[in-house]
């Protein structure tokens, strides 16, 4: 811990350093919990080191970040709202910057603790996936206003299901692990459903849809609650917050969380759409964003479900076919495995299409 204890020396933290300890269970970046003593009370930091592997182009992710959380504080605090805990506030470096480099090259960012609240790991009930659904909508609203198109691409392409297929198609041709045999049916089901692949996208470029901030990763977990009252109160890991379409979100959130089956289940007959779920879930969205989504958004909500799921079941068979490079795997079909309960999960929805939408526009305001 002696590399933290110089570092913080670079941020605008305030009081004495007491000490650094890991904290959290996340996958990408190394996390640190800092505890300082100022005037007799105690204040706690998150300091992070962003992995570079991971995401190459810190300049542009922390360009993104900041300007988002800088823009919600000052929304908040003109509805007379706690900024410190309705968002991430980014503490800089004393010289002013986003982020801090080391002599190492490595990158270093420091948010203020958000304290006495958890998250929870998998959807607890309807009422749990209602206030996400919530969180999420109105993470969406407070940035109605931003301009979106100030945003950088982190990933470039990332929800372009155009190109997520033509990769599909290139591994399908190259084959050079000799796996398309064992897989006709799933490229079947793909090609089937190629004509859904441009239909957000092209929506965005011909302006039926707004630019909007998306979040890219509306997972649960993602969602911090009040340990006390269980409501959300924080929306985190702004990571992957780009330009895009709220359906994107959407529809993630629903592959998620609506699935009556783990990611990697194998037993087919276990996976299923619960449309209880959805209705949970579209219900506080909905509410969240309080009237700010255009009719053709609300008509295409459920698409983006499906579409969203398609597409993670695609890259699931892109990686299965290239020879898993980027998905971590546990053993030789895992992958395949996964496109399997994507896709019968896509099947599930298109059998309740008509029932999604009409749920959707219940909850219109």
């Amino acid at each position: 811990m002696e590399k933290i204890g110089q570092l913080v020396k670079s941020f605008c933290f305030e009081g004495t350093f007491i000490d650094a300890v890991p904290y959290g269970n996340g996958h990408i970046n190394d996390t640190y919990a800092l505890t300082y003593e100022n005037g007799g009370a105690t204040r706690r930091y998150i300091l992070q080191k962003m992995n570079k592997s991971v995401f190459p182009d810190t300049k542009t992710l922390m360009h993104n970040v900041a300007l988002v959380t800088d823009f919600l504080a000052k929304k908040i605090r003109e509805r007379g709202g706690d900024s410190e805990r309705e968002t991430l506030t980014l503490i800089r470096t004393k010289k002013g910057d986003d982020y801090l480099v080391d002599e190492d090259g490595e990158s270093w960012r420091a948010f203020l603790f958000i304290e006495n609240t958890l998250s929870y790991q998998s959807a607890a009930g309807a009422e749990v996936l209602e206030d996400a659904g919530r969180a999420f909508g109105t993470f969406i609203a407070g940035l109605a206003d931003f301009d979106a198109s100030q945003l950088g691409e982190v990933i470039r392409n990332f929800h372009d299901t155009r190109d997520r297929y033509a990769k599909f198609v290139a591994a399908l041709e190259a084959d050079k692990v000799g796996r398309a045999a064992t897989a006709s049916d799933e490229i079947a089901f793909v090609k089937r459903r190629k004509d859904y692949c441009p239909r957000i996208v092209t929506m965005l470029e011909s302006g039926q849809i707004p630019l909007r901030v998306t979040h890219n990763d509306t997972k649960l977990n993602n969602v911090l609650v009040d340990a006390e009252t269980k409501k959300a109160v924080c929306v985190i890991d702004l990571d992957t917050i780009m330009p895009g379409s709220l359906l994107y979100d959407f529809g993630d959130a629903v592959r998620f969380g609506c699935s009556t089956a783990e990611e990697d289940e194998k037993d087919l007959s276990k996976v299923d759409f619960d449309i209880s779920m959805y209705e949970a879930f579209t219900k506080g969205f909905l509410a969240g964003t309080g009237g700010s989504l255009t009719d053709t958004e609300v008509d295409n909500l459920a698409f983006g479900a499906i579409l969203m799921t398609y597409e993670c079941g695609m890259r699931f068979l892109t990686d299965y076919l290239d020879g898993d490079n980027y998905f971590k795997t546990a053993y030789s079909d895992h992958n395949l495995v996964r496109c399997r309960t994507q896709f019968r999960l896509v099947e599930k929805m298109e059998a309740r299409l008509d029932e999604m939408n009409a749920i959707a526009r219940k909850y219109v305001k």
